[in-house]
């Protein structure tokens, strides 16, 4: 991003609500599929793609959506029911980076996002056996 650039966020950057949106209903679809991140997900995806859009919504500099309807993200706090590896980290990134390429996002874009969810994906993980 460019020094203009950097006053808009990420959320503007990348197209706002209608773009995040897309975002998450690409990204779910790959995260159902995947043999490692599948089984820690219900059945009914719906709720977690909404909470998901609330909360990237806000965490990529839009409206504090999720906040305003839950209070405090506390990501780490709800993720520890979970084992969490790095391989789950590693995995939800890919998918997140195949949703990313599927709506469209420029290279530059993808590398901005990606880089921006990489800290709190790996600050999740709470397991480091391999299975």
């Amino acid at each position: 991003m460019s020094e203009q650039d950097q006053k808009v966020t990420i959320y503007d950057w990348i197209g706002g609500e209608e773009t995040l949106r897309q975002i998450v209903e690409a990204f779910y679809p790959k995260v159902q599929l995947d043999p490692l991140l599948s089984p820690l997900f219900p059945e009914d995806i719906l709720p977690i793609m909404e909470k998901q859009h609330l909360f990237l919504t806000q965490f990529l500099g839009g409206p504090s959506l999720y906040s305003d309807q839950y209070g405090h993200p506390m990501m780490r706090a709800r993720h520890m029911p979970f084992p969490i590896t790095p391989a789950h980290a590693a995995a939800w990134l890919s998918c997140m980076e195949q949703a990313l390429v599927e709506v469209g996002l420029s290279a530059e874009m993808r590398e901005v996002v990606i880089q921006r969810l990489s800290a709190p994906a790996y600050h999740f993980v709470n397991t480091h056996e391999s299975n």
